[in-house]
């Protein structure tokens, strides 16, 4: 049961994610850790592999646009090694707690980034 409950987690953290221009682990991660009762880094890392799958598909597609700059490509995905191998490292250091609550503030900070970004005019937009 678990499982289904976890795709439809996953299915309507990516449509939702895709309808407001956010990602789907923002809904996701919280969904694992309230309704599922998993430790926020193992719903962390469950949305990050996600993440993995997501991106493949999402740069095959967008190459063959042409929308893929492969040499920016290489650069942000040689600096997420060590920018995954930091956080695992600090995930593992800080309490449970602490990750469920820097969660929760960055999920608030990019609610109220859209909300801002909803409420401006075109004209101001442009500055």
């Amino acid at each position: 049961m678990d499982l289904i409950l976890a795709a439809i987690f996953g299915f309507a953290g990516g449509m939702i994610g895709g309808l407001v221009g956010v990602g789907g682990g923002i809904l996701f991660v919280p969904a694992l850790v309230i309704f599922l009762d998993e430790p926020q880094v193992r719903a962390e890392a469950t949305s990050l592999l996600a993440i993995v799958i997501v991106a493949l598909a999402g740069t095959w597609r967008q190459r063959r646009y042409g929308n893929v700059r492969l040499d920016d490509a290489a650069v942000i995905g040689v600096l997420s090694v060590a920018g995954v191998a930091l956080g695992v490292i600090v995930a593992n250091a800080v309490p449970e707690r602490a990750l469920e609550v820097g969660f929760a503030i960055l999920a608030l900070a990019i609610a109220a980034q859209l909300v801002v970004r909803a409420l401006r005019t075109p004209e101001d937009a442009r500055d």
